[in-house]
């Protein structure tokens, strides 16, 4: 009597629907709904079209270039400072830091040799120290960043004038545009590109190097763990490893170092720099990263965000101009669009969350 044998019962595979989440599929468009700097592009998307309609010139390449230079100009500075943001920290000082900067250089310059690079090569090591200063009495002291930095913001307000004034005799430094050295630093920090009929200044170049950079960092290396987990919970990051005191350290240091290049473009763009300058410039870099998608809570958000942040900004103050509104209401817009985008980005995380 013939009989055929069983098949060998093959072990049950796991369903991906009962096993590792990770395994999960996860759609297009939850994933997208997961991304921090989805509300901004949408805001951004809203923003391009209303001034396409409402103002006619707002389309032309040159047009666009100038919105691209004005978001630059805000955009280099919020893209270390989101970083800062997602670690949990906030630098009230770097607005100030910017003309900091500049004055170093020029006076440096002005008055110790004559040649700029020196007096730049002193302005990146002083204000790279700035950073170093504000970590250091944010870690050793434990008090919020909010106080250390606005302490530092009037401190180096006072510097400014007061130096300025002690060695120019005036609120503005002299020209050093007559200096071995100006040439060769204008050509890196403020010169511009020309592709077809319109110029693309190089703080846009500086912008984009940033961006991929502080992008790279958050999402392809350890460091980029360590300042979400530090923005997240700092004693739970500190407890399972993590240089909590060297991440924020640095993290200021990025910031510092960002405040480098703006003060740099800025006295090579005009020549000389008044002491009174930068100012209230750090809530543009604030808002731009919360725009973007930062949490003021830390532990989430994305230098892409504070990218696009900046561009609503950049097309906000010049599409303001170029429908010949009256500039008076920019500061309405300013504060209507931090609104608007933070509610925006409170929805898409609740929808995130609950299709998650």
């Amino acid at each position: 009597m013939s009989h055929t044998d069983a098949p060998p019962r093959q072990p049950a595979r796991p369903s991906k629907s009962a096993g590792d989440e990770r395994l999960l599929h996860r759609s297009l468009a939850r994933r997208l709904m997961g991304r921090p700097e989805l509300g901004s592009v949408v805001g951004a998307i809203a923003v391009f079209l209303f001034f396409s309609i409402a103002a006619e010139p707002f389309l032309r390449a040159s047009s666009l270039s100038t919105v691209l230079y004005a978001s630059s100009t805000i955009g280099i500075m919020a893209v270390p400072v989101a970083l800062l943001m997602i670690g949990g920290e906030f630098d009230l000082s770097a607005g100030v830091m910017v003309v900091s900067s500049a004055l170093i250089s020029s006076m440096f310059s002005y008055q110790m040799t004559a040649n700029t690079w020196v007096g730049v090569g002193v302005s990146l090591v002083v204000t790279l120290a700035f950073g170093v200063l504000n970590g250091l009495l944010l870690t050793r002291t434990k008090l919020p960043s909010f106080v250390i930095t606005l302490g530092t913001f009037f401190m180096l307000t006072g510097l400014n004038l007061g130096f300025t004034k002690l060695i120019s005799g005036t609120v503005s430094t002299k020209s050093i545009a007559d200096m071995e050295g100006f040439n060769s630093a204008r050509a890196l920090f403020a010169s511009h590109l020309t592709i077809g009929n319109v110029d693309i200044q190089i703080t846009i170049v500086w912008w984009i190097v940033l961006v991929a950079v502080a992008t790279w960092i958050l999402l392809r290396t350890r460091v980029g763990n360590w300042i979400f987990a530090v923005g997240g919970n700092a004693d739970a990051a500190r407890a399972v490893g993590v240089p909590v005191t060297k991440t924020k350290i640095g993290l200021y240091m990025g910031v510092a170092l960002a405040a480098w290049i703006s003060g740099q473009h800025l006295l090579f763009s005009y020549d000389a720099i008044q002491s009174g300058d930068g100012v209230g410039n750090e809530f543009l870099y604030i808002i731009a990263a919360a725009v973007g998608g930062c949490l003021m809570t830390g532990g989430f958000g994305s230098a892409i965000g504070a990218a696009v942040g900046a561009f609503i900004f950049g097309m906000t103050s010049k599409g303001i101009v170029y429908a010949q509104w009256n500039p008076d209401w920019y500061k309405f817009f300013l504060g209507a669009m931090l609104l608007l985008a933070t509610l925006l980005n409170a929805w898409v995380r609740k929808r995130a969350e609950a299709t998650s």
